[in-house]
């Protein structure tokens, strides 16, 4: 969808000389391409673990996350330059209706994709392919900004045309930031407090948990990664207390519909030594 875009649009360019345009079309086939990485991080990720990658190659789409910043930073360099080229050298643009037909086809294919990537990447927890949607929604916006420097060239002015050109490269810099922020975060193990709540709370639900303790959750690409002390009942037999820790994991992977990874450690509750003999190894 973003490739045919941008190859209409790249036709207008060639025709109307818009500097604007450019940077849209330029902007479309940087976000077009990006798909590349994820497609590798995705086929990749789905391979079984190794004696060396023994947790898998899941954590391959956050570097294909990081890709796609890069490819937005490089994105923006080149639009904002040849926007103060223009600005310096200004000229009327062609084929003004036709710059119109191709900022509107822009803005369309652009929200079509955005949306698409959206709503699957939050479906499955893939940052990167919503980071990948945000950038095509910021495309759908100054796609727009492509109109205005049209209706502007029709009324004589040369200078909405690069004026619209550094609006597209100021939105991709504000993209930039709040992506490199978001891939930086998942990069470091961050993740959103509200769903460590809902981990808390799901599990705490389940028959036979007491209490929880030294609850950590992260990502691993789309995959949501716990690790947990659970608390039984210390006259439990280990039947009993695995099963818990089964049930545990069971509800968990219920409770989303992305793949959840979970590692349940079962402690006896309220045995205050249970843990004295590792006790002095602890941060």
């Amino acid at each position: 969808m973003l490739g045919a875009t941008a190859l209409f649009q790249a036709v207008i360019v060639v025709l109307s000389g818009s500097v604007a345009l450019f940077s849209d079309t330029l902007h479309n086939v940087t976000d077009a391409l990006t798909a590349i990485p994820l497609w590798i991080a995705f086929s990749v990720g789905r391979r079984r673990p190794t004696k060396r990658y023994t947790y898998g190659f899941h954590r391959l789409e956050d570097a294909a996350g990081l890709l796609i910043v890069a490819a937005i930073g490089l994105s923006a360099i080149l639009v904002i330059r040849e926007s103060v080229i223009r600005l310096f050298e200004p000229r009327l643009i062609d084929h003004i209706p036709w710059v119109i037909a191709a900022g509107v086809v822009g803005a369309l294919g652009n929200e079509f994709v955005a949306r698409y990537r959206i709503r699957v990447g939050r479906a499955i927890g893939s940052e990167a392919l919503v980071t990948d949607g945000q950038h095509a929604r910021t495309d759908a916006l100054t796609s727009l900004a492509v109109v205005v420097a049209a209706v502007g060239a029709s009324l004589g002015a040369a200078w909405p045309d690069p004026v619209a050109g550094l609006v597209v490269g100021a939105g991709i810099l504000w993209l930039l930031a709040r992506s490199a922020r978001r891939m930086s975060r998942r990069m470091l193990d961050g993740i959103e407090p509200e769903i460590v709540g809902q981990v808390d709370s799901t599990i705490r639900e389940v028959e036979g948990v007491r209490d929880l303790a030294d609850l950590q959750v992260r990502w691993q690409g789309h995959r949501l990664g716990v690790t947990a002390s659970v608390c039984v009942d210390p006259d439990l037999t280990v039947r009993e207390g695995h099963a818990i820790a089964l049930d545990v994991e069971h509800a968990l992977h219920h409770r989303y519909s992305f793949p959840v990874f979970a590692v349940i450690h079962i402690d006896p509750h309220g045995l205050a030594d249970a843990h004295d003999t590792t006790a002095h190894h602890g941060l």
